[in-house]
């Protein structure tokens, strides 16, 4: 997964009651308002002791390992991507495994047309309850198949002293199928497709997880906030063509059923495609040319389109401390 690479410390320490794991990663991939920038940026801060874990970490509805062998940082853009405050509890460990985790609510709204309205300023986002994510992977000598699911509480409160009530809420949920089949000794195909509602932060590329819609014949409720439906697509190929030499290829789409109140610049569908040919002629080094192409449609039917090329060179390096007395 060259797209997400890392620096960190991890441990591990044994103790009468299962081995205790921690690990620590960054980066210094600016994003948002750092974008361009080499900021620190914190991947992970987690730790686990035989069943139990806690801490930020992949969220048990996201599948890392479709993420394909590409140079890109951001990746595909319809796949689940979030890493999360939790609690997790993992009743099966190992290739095969079930996970249930307690992760740290959050959601965003999209005000649309309205947004400038005044009436819509005093709305404040209210999470009550953690988000409950699960997942169950199957794996055997053909790869693995993965099902994960989450649920979660998103309510806003109207804080205006006025006739109208703008309270809501919604109920956010969402199904993520995915795979790594190993369809020869050199190809392995990586597989995820995810529907939901109202679960847009946990994507890699969608915005607001709540629309404003329309609320015609109620004169206290002109509008209402709705979970935005959902669903994304992710289908690459990597190949091994020898020691020396490896490629990936691949598509991904995000798609959202937008909301009647949304703008019409409002993000609509996006679109992601790459292909590469990536050179390995000693251990840790990696070098490497792809190219890229992608396409955002908005609502009103806007559409725009890039396509790059990239080159890139990579080195890893580590070092093992063994402590034991």
């Amino acid at each position: 997964m060259l797209g997400k690479q890392d620096s960190g410390v991890k441990s591990s320490t044994p103790t009468s009651i299962g081995t205790l794991k921690t690990q620590f990663e960054f980066e210094m991939f600016g994003t948002g308002a750092d974008a361009g920038q080499t900021t620190f940026r914190l991947r992970h801060a987690y730790g686990e002791i035989g069943k139990f874990g806690a801490g930020q970490y992949w969220s048990p509805f996201m599948d890392v390992d479709v993420f394909p062998n590409t140079l890109e940082y951001w990746g595909p853009t319809g796949m689940v991507f979030f890493r999360n405050i939790q609690v997790r509890y993992m009743p099966i460990q190992g290739d095969t495994r079930l996970t249930f985790a307690l992760e740290r609510p959050g959601a965003s709204g999209d005000g649309g047309v309205y947004s400038d309205r005044i009436e819509l300023q005093g709305v404040r986002s209210q999470f009550y309850l953690p988000d409950l994510s699960a997942e169950y992977r199957y794996a055997d000598k053909f790869g693995y198949v993965e099902l994960a699911g989450i649920v979660r509480s998103i309510k806003w409160r109207d804080l205006n002293e006025d006739t109208l009530s703008l309270d809501g809420s919604a109920l956010g949920w969402g199904i993520n199928l995915s795979s790594n089949l190993n369809i020869t000794k050199t190809d392995v195909l990586r597989l995820q497709g995810v529907y939901g509602e109202g679960i847009q932060n946990y994507m890699n590329d969608a915005p607001a997880d709540i629309g404003i819609q329309t609320n015609a014949g109620s004169p206290n409720r002109p509008v209402k906030g709705v979970a935005l439906p959902i669903y994304g697509v992710v289908a690459f190929l990597d190949h091994t063509w020898s020691k020396y030499f490896t490629s990936s290829l691949g598509y991904s789409l995000v798609d959202i059923d937008n909301s009647d109140g949304q703008a019409g610049t409002a993000f609509k569908k996006g679109q992601y495609a790459a292909v590469n040919l990536l050179y390995y002629p000693i251990k840790n080094v990696m070098a490497g040319i792809e190219y890229q192409w992608i396409q955002r449609d908005n609502l009103n039917g806007f559409k725009s389109k890039d396509m790059k090329v990239q080159f890139s060179f990579k080195y890893n390096f580590s070092k093992t401390f063994d402590f034991s007395m």
